[in-house]
């Protein structure tokens, strides 16, 4: 049984903490942006490690429930609560500063609530590359990245973001704080925390602070727009870039010719690469060190393409205006998919030699439950697919409420038949709690509540994210 987060509940935190770290106005930290859900709770932002662990002790305390809060960006409900007893949304966003960068260990120490913006720039001025890359970077939030192990359009060349961290600052459950900000690339002092936290979204404990691994910026930078017969011709292409440029290829997206449709449609605007929009087509990204021309290399992967019957048209970026417009296009779909509304929308993984398979079946599948508009678009070099459906365009996703349900159990379910995961980049939260509990290993999930119960007895920590809260009201 939790306690409600109230004026009165909280009262002596008011006496300790200062007027600046309470929220009068809570309605931002109680939405999410596809508005599918409401939150509840007080809001309260501290603005050091000292007063997260001061405000965690005094709940856990009192039973009060803790919600973790970044930048809001989360799209499976991990940031809100909205049933049972109110919570107390605990925001970093005060907690933004940069504490000490190391241009020699390529290394930057950020606390949670540093925007992924102002990181990249801080990478960028020490010669350095933060390159966790995504469409929220502007309001998205360290803590939160880590919490949620987010992707991005880099995973391909770099890895999620479990592989930029190195250490952590962390506030436990009872308020104790673990300082593991390692710089260290090798330690092996018994278990990872550091692993265990990334990813748990806030339910095991708060992440404060984290230092994270840069890399070097590469001296040339490229990118192209290929249209291809099909995505199993997309996926060859991605093996001969790879035997052409191995490590170089920093993201390799594809993309529908529907995506393109919504942004006619709707917007935003851009500027289309092809005079008729193709099928299907794939972005690459490259970065090479020097010495290497991307622009070179980036033709004479067209021309063999080409050859192989792997592509049919193609645009190289001349410019980085270009590179900018090319990439406008990828990082306008979601926005495009918000205006138009889906019914139901998938952040699936598979194995690569799976996509091509499961974009035909799943078309198929969903044909049967009725006529729709499928737009599949995302990150083919890690497998990672969102895979949204949409209604007929005289239609709005409220006429199709009762098909959700239906719609999702068959992504889902063709998913899992084809080995594939039911959660890519988004996390869980608590959209994808019943999703987990149907396709998750039973003895995984037996694994994870004994150290959820092992390390927050008192179960303060975000409940109801990742794993089904048994006591929240």
């Amino acid at each position: 049984m939790f306690t409600a987060a109230t004026p009165e509940s909280l009262s002596d935190l008011r006496d300790t903490l200062p007027d600046m770290a309470f929220r009068d106005d809570t309605a931002p930290y109680l939405t999410e942006p596809r508005g599918r859900w409401q939150g509840v709770g007080m809001v309260v932002a501290p603005n050091d490690t000292t007063q997260v662990a001061q405000v965690v002790r005094y709940c856990n305390d009192r039973r009060i429930a803790i919600v973790p809060y970044g930048g809001g960006t989360g799209l499976v409900g991990g940031q809100l609560m909205g049933e049972g007893a109110a919570p107390l949304v605990l925001s970093l966003e005060r907690m933004t500063a940069i504490r000490a960068t190391y241009p020699s260990e390529s290394v930057l120490v950020a606390e949670a609530g540093a925007i992924l913006a102002d990181v990249q720039m801080a990478a960028e001025e020490i010669g350095r590359l933060f390159p966790l890359s995504l469409a929220s970077e502007g309001s998205a939030r360290i803590g939160g990245l880590l919490s949620t192990n987010a992707g991005g359009v880099n995973v391909l060349r770099y890895g999620n973001a479990r592989a930029q961290c190195l250490g952590l600052e962390v506030v436990r459950p009872d308020g104790t704080i673990w300082n593991g900000l390692s710089r260290l690339r090798k330690d092996n002092t018994g278990y990872d925390l550091r692993d265990l936290m990334i990813g748990a979204e806030g339910t095991l404990g708060i992440i404060t602070a984290a230092a994270l691994r840069l890399v070097p910026q590469p001296v040339g930078v490229g990118a192209a727009m290929m249209a291809v017969p099909s995505p199993k011709a997309a996926l060859d292409l991605l093996a001969l870039a790879q035997d052409r440029l191995g490590d170089g290829i920093s993201a390799f997206e594809i993309i529908h010719r529907q995506g393109l449709d919504f942004l006619t449609e709707v917007g935003p605007t851009f500027r289309a690469p092809f005079a008729a929009s193709p099928d299907w087509m794939v972005l690459i990204d490259i970065g090479l060190p020097a010495g290497l021309v991307p622009d070179s290399a980036l033709e004479q992967l067209f021309e063999e393409a080409a050859e192989a019957g792997l592509v049919t048209d193609g645009v190289i970026a001349r410019s980085g205006a270009d590179r900018d417009a090319l990439w406008h296009i990828r990082e306008s779909i979601p926005e495009a998919n918000r205006r138009i509304g889906s019914i139901s929308s998938h952040d699936i993984s598979l194995p690569l030699s799976m996509v091509p398979d499961f974009i035909v079946e799943g078309g198929k599948r969903l044909a049967r439950l009725g006529d729709f508009r499928i737009n599949c678009f995302g990150h083919l070099g890690d497998g990672n697919l969102h895979y949204n459906v949409f209604p007929k365009p005289s239609e709005s996703r409220a006429d199709y409420e009762g098909s959700r349900a239906a719609i999702k159990g068959c992504v889902h379910d063709l998913t899992n038949e084809m080995g594939g995961s039911v959660s890519a980049e988004h996390g869980i939260g608590r959209l994808k709690v019943d999703d987990l509990e149907k396709y998750g290993d039973p003895v995984k999930l037996e694994m994870m509540r004994a150290i959820k119960t092992a390390m927050d007895p008192n179960g303060i920590m975000n409940p109801g994210a990742v794993l089904r809260n048994l006591s929240n009201s």
